[in-house]
């Protein structure tokens, strides 16, 4: 039988050896799983942005069935719950069904979705800024601009706006990735198992 050493408790206290292994390697195999969903958003983001097009639609039809069945099957549910549940999840898997027929229709009206949510947050930050809810004042106001226009660019380039998410968010991706790689859990030099 094998016991850890204090140096290996010391990282991940009362875990086995065995157990330190597994989540290192689990680290390494999503750190690496990362890098390379990383580059392929970079290489082809049209792709990638279809990819999500696609898992959203799919997303939508399972959670519209999801109502429905919930409509017919939950307790403490009036009669007008249960139509509007089941109504509404009808309505979802029509939506899903739209963005799978034609996925980057669904996108553009996603980046409006987001421009909505850009320009409404700048609204927040301007006002917040006029009553001195954030201090310093012109850091609301900075802020809200920022995200206002940032909004209209969304509604002007909706697929530049796409785009660019999904290169930034590759970017990200591939940064955690190494940052996890490079700073994983080490086996000291004096670590060594008693049998």
């Amino acid at each position: 039988m094998t016991t850890p050493t204090s140096s290996t408790q010391g990282f991940l206290p009362g875990l086995p050896v065995g157990v330190f292994r597994i989540h290192r390697g689990e680290l390494i195999a999503v750190a690496i799983i990362g890098i390379v969903l990383g580059v392929i958003a970079l290489l082809w983001p049209g792709v990638s942005l279809l990819t999500v097009a696609v898992i959203f639609g799919s997303y939508l039809i399972a959670s519209g069935i999801f109502r429905i069945t919930a409509a017919f099957v939950a307790d403490g549910l009036t009669t007008g719950l249960r139509w509007l549940t089941g109504i509404m999840g009808l309505l979802v898997i029509v939506a899903g069904v739209i963005c799978l027929a034609n996925p980057f229709q669904s996108l553009i009206v996603l980046a409006f979705v987001i421009g909505i949510g850009w320009i409404a947050e700048g609204i927040v930050d301007v006002m917040s800024g006029v009553r001195g809810v954030i201090t310093p004042r012109w850091l609301g106001f900075v802020s809200g601009i920022v995200s206002i226009l940032a909004g209209i660019a969304t509604f002007l380039l909706p697929a530049f706006a796409l785009v660019t998410f999904v290169i930034f968010g590759a970017v990200l991706l591939i940064v955690v990735s190494v940052t996890t790689l490079l700073t994983l859990p080490r086996k000291r030099k004096d670590e060594h198992v008693t049998a």
